[in-house]
């Protein structure tokens, strides 16, 4: 549960009354976007007021009347999805600022370039993000975001979100330990041990994330690894 000193004012305003709860701003904000949060977590104080900042609490008949339930968790909710979160100027500007690096990265590591299949660095997306002029909202989740952004950028870059394989053999000295790194880093299509030790398989990672793949693979096994990019008609996902 977040402090009071840290908490912010949430509110809606049902006839001539104004009904304020203290929350926490990130969680809140997750909450109002959908996200799996438990309403409890979110407040600052289990308590719904006329006027959060001198402390004066609404009436339970007034509770009953505005929302036909005392319920404080209940209410809270209700406020929550259809009122108003209040973020002070600096707090909106950092969730601004996170949210954004959260869709640059997204895209960094997703999309690439389809005329040479390689990823766009994320300043390149940044810039062309400034001059689409996209509009970060921090009540939308990261995944609306991104569809939004690389609706605004495709008419300044060539960029779509692509999936590559890639073939891997690694020498018996590194596959045991490669194994469980490299199936935890994309999807595995194929997968076989040799008879010498050798693991092969082939693994469908995005596009975007060949350059980190492949500084995986010399990681583990100090250069040694085979990879082979395999072409395939696979549709871009788009």
């Amino acid at each position: 549960m977040v402090s009071l000193d840290d908490a912010v004012t949430a509110h809606i305003k049902k006839g001539s009354k104004e009904f304020e709860i203290l929350v926490d701003p990130e969680l809140a904000l997750a909450y109002k976007r959908g996200e799996n949060i438990n309403i409890a977590d979110v407040l600052a104080a289990e308590i719904v007021f006329e006027n959060a900042s001198r402390g004066d609490r609404v009436a339970e008949s007034d509770l009953v009347s505005a929302f036909q339930t005392g319920d404080v968790l209940q209410i809270a909710a209700l406020i929550l999805k259809n009122g108003e979160i209040q973020l002070t100027k600096e707090q909106r500007k950092r969730f601004l600022e996170e949210k954004r690096r959260l869709v640059v990265t997204f895209i960094a590591q997703n999309a690439v370039n389809p005329q040479t299949m390689t990823p766009h660095p994320p300043q390149r997306i940044e810039i062309a993000m400034e001059e689409a002029k996209v509009n970060i909202d921090p009540m939308k989740s990261v995944d609306e975001l991104v569809q939004i952004t690389m609706k605004a950028i495709r008419p300044l870059l060539p960029i779509r979100f692509e999936e590559v394989s890639v073939a891997i053999k690694i020498p018996p000295l590194y596959a045991p330990k490669a194994y469980g790194d490299i199936s935890n880093f994309g999807k595995m299509l194929k997968n076989e041990w040799q008879s010498d030790g050798s693991w092969i398989a082939v693994v469908r990672i995005p596009a975007g994330m060949q350059t980190d793949f492949y500084a995986l693979l010399n990681h583990i096994t100090k250069g040694e690894a085979e990879t082979k990019l395999i072409k395939d008609a696979a549709a871009p996902k788009d």
